[in-house]
């Protein structure tokens, strides 16, 4: 009763701002987006962001009553964007990217199939199978706007599967600004014991004093994610001959059949994870320098050129970690884990706090230049805890330095940052990174080339005296050292992007199984490279291509796709003045290899060399997006590949993810995505 009385509390929410809204008129085009694109440019923290699409923008500034000017840059970053209204790319706006690949339904556990190792220094906990569906600090949006802006997206698919986004931003008086995100992901799933619920909650408040001497930022997030795991199929033919086609009767691998559901408002997990975090971030900085007016049209503005600046940020978090199983099927355990479990309900449960204090002082040589500066810094991190209740305490000092200088023709861009683990339980962890970017003649595009190196202690989860989760380990690991060099150009009037990455791994930690991990101290190496080209075939056909290829060195324990590519054929256009137009297909396809598998009862992807994809077919689906002003219209086909003869000409051919964990079947979808300007 309380969720139905939450999803009633936020239609009439929803109604209400829908009440509210007044067209927003925004300059349309078609291009990819790009937002979730491996060949987006990066700053030296490895952050994504956007590619300049020029025409696919929301930007006015007219005196007009309903005009707006909104952009945004994401936090801890000052590369500023603007609002995206292309519908030619549907995964813009879906929160996971087409190169990742899931367990078998919308909010399950996910992994990129794109070689992309954790390379951050310092503690942490060890879970990122559910990372691409969480709000963090380094994705969030951080708006300018002159006037309320609230966006609605509402997706729904087969199988009752619901996907909610609303964002609304607002500045109150021209120094402050507030933002609000709310996200709701619920699946019930195809296949027994894989529903999911997430919600995501982001709330940010920034202020500026009259004197622009002083600002804060606050940010508050809250994740939580409940994904049930069924360990796969006990049979992978067992996909056909089923009355009503429904898969919902192909026996799993974990979970009582007694406690399977697929009503929509039921949220409890019985056999599965259940993930929630929530992150408190509070910023204040304080800078000395020039203060200055402008006079236009008789009104004053006041003007400030910071020289330095005291930089403060306190950051708490909560971490909360859980795989349970209510109702263990004892048979199940034996026969497929060679685990005795007597019946017993148990749960596995890490919990951590983190405590981080950060004072910096950042100056800047220019007074007209705001993107040349000089950061230095040190924080104190204050851990604690472990497998629930047991309690482990951490205290960790870094230090921390950063230089940016963007020239003032905005031609060159340089960027280092680094940290240093100095002290404390992670000494001698450490981050570094550079990039170089060059704008081309007449903004045509851009080149890009960085480098980075890790050296990070291995994750909480793999220490047995501190994780309560089962992994199996011989002994203490060294420290990983990752480093990663890249480029990427873009060339606009071509529609071309191409991005390398090339990876040198040592001491690589790894899982080998449902329970046991192991280190490989030899050094491998990863190749990839990407490109993107957009092909003019007629008047409105265009092609859209994406490759990937990847290539390991070294007898890794990694395995990834030789080729990875998506192609999208769509008719488009602008027709009826108001109304823009992209329909067609899209294909994606990789090469056969042998995926990781999946452990749910430690939320870890590992190595297996037996299983492989070599009878997967190329995915497709059909798409159909509209925009009318600013009302974004999407339908979609999915896995037409399942089509399958044999079977009486339905559609029960599977591709599988990973050993026993078959993908879904045909899909349909249809959704929107609605912007308005109050």
């Amino acid at each position: 009763m309380n969720y139905r009385r939450s999803v009633y509390t936020i239609c009439f929410l929803l109604s209400v701002l829908c009440g509210l809204r007044a067209w927003a008129q925004d300059d349309g085009g078609f291009s990819p987006s790009g937002a979730t694109s491996n060949l987006s440019r990066f700053d030296p923290r490895s952050r994504p962001g956007k590619k300049d699409t020029t025409g696919d923008k929301l930007q006015h500034r007219d005196p007009l009553a309903d005009s707006i000017t909104i952009s945004y840059h994401f936090f801890d970053s000052a590369r500023t964007y603007k609002i995206d209204s292309s519908i030619s790319d549907f995964y813009s706006r879906y929160p996971v990217s087409y190169n990742y690949t899931d367990m078998g339904n919308f909010g399950n556990a996910a992994r990129p199939m794109i070689f992309s190792p954790y390379m951050k220094a310092g503690f942490d906990p060890g879970f990122h199978g559910y990372d691409v569906y969480k709000f963090t600090p380094e994705n969030t949006k951080m708006y300018s706007t002159t006037r309320p802006y609230t966006e609605l997206a509402y997706l729904l698919g087969s199988k009752s599967e619901q996907y909610i986004d609303v964002v609304h931003t607002q500045n109150r008086k021209n120094n402050v600004n507030l933002g609000f995100e709310y996200r709701l992901i619920n699946a019930p799933g195809a296949f027994k014991n894989s529903n999911t619920s997430d919600n995501n909650i982001r709330v940010s408040l920034g202020y500026t004093s009259k004197n622009k001497r002083y600002s804060i930022t606050l940010l508050s997030l809250s994740n939580s994610m409940k994904s049930s795991d069924n360990g796969g199929i006990q049979d992978d033919k067992s996909t056909t001959g089923l009355n009503f086609n429904d898969p919902f009767v192909v026996p799993v691998r974990l979970g009582n059949a007694s406690s399977f559901s697929r009503n929509f408002f039921s949220t409890s997990i019985n056999t599965g994870t259940i993930y929630k975090s929530n992150e408190f971030l509070l910023r204040q900085t304080y800078d000395l320098g020039q203060s200055d007016s402008l006079v236009v049209d008789t009104i004053t503005y006041r003007l400030f050129y910071p020289r330095i600046r005291f930089q403060y940020t306190l950051d708490y978090k909560k971490d909360d970690y859980t795989f349970k199983d209510d109702y263990p099927v004892d048979s199940l355990y034996k026969s497929f884990y060679h685990v005795v479990m007597n019946g017993r309900a148990y749960a596995y449960r890490d919990l951590w706090y983190k405590l981080t204090n950060d004072f910096s002082i950042i100056s800047y040589p220019e007074k007209n230049n705001p993107n040349q500066f000089l950061k230095l810094g040190t924080g104190y991190e204050l851990i604690s805890g472990g497998y629930y209740p047991y309690i482990k305490k951490y205290n960790n000092i870094y230090f921390a330095a950063e230089y940016r200088n963007r020239t003032r023709n905005k031609k060159w861009d340089v960027e280092l940052a680094g940290r240093l683990y100095g002290t404390g339980s992670y000494a001698g962890d450490y981050e570094a990174a550079i990039m170089l970017e060059r704008v081309l003649n007449n903004n045509t595009g851009y080149l890009q080339a960085g480098f980075q190196n890790v050296n990070k202690s291995a994750a909480a989860v793999f220490n047995n005296s501190v994780s309560a989760f089962p992994v199996i380990t011989t002994g203490s690991f060294n420290k990983q050292n990752i480093s990663r060099a890249y480029a990427s150009f873009n060339f606009s009037k071509l529609d071309l992007s191409l991005r390398g990455d090339y990876y040198i791994v040592g001491n690589y930690i790894y899982m080998d199984d449902f329970f046991k991990a192991k280190q490989q101290a030899a050094l491998f190496n990863v190749l990839h490279v990407g490109a993107e080209k957009k092909l003019k075939l007629a008047k409105h056909w265009n092609w859209y291509i994406e490759v990937h290829a990847q290539q390991t060195a070294g007898n890794p324990p990694v395995n990834v796709p030789l080729l990875l590519t998506r192609n999208r054929f769509a008719f488009e256009g602008n027709f009826f003045k108001n109304l823009f137009l992209s329909t067609g297909f899209e294909v994606r396809y990789n090469t056969p290899y042998k995926p990781d598998n999946y452990s749910p009862f430690n939320g870890q992807f590992f190595y297996q060399d037996t299983f492989s994809t070599r009878n997967n077919r190329p995915d497709i689906n059909a798409f159909l997006n509209i925009r009318i002003k600013s009302f974004k219209g999407f339908v979609r086909v999915e896995n037409l590949n399942a089509f399958n003869p044999e079977d009486q000409y339905r559609f029960t051919y599977y591709n599988f993810a990973a050993p026993h964990y078959p993908q879904r079947p045909f899909w349909f979808r249809f959704g929107f995505w609605w912007s308005f300007v109050n």
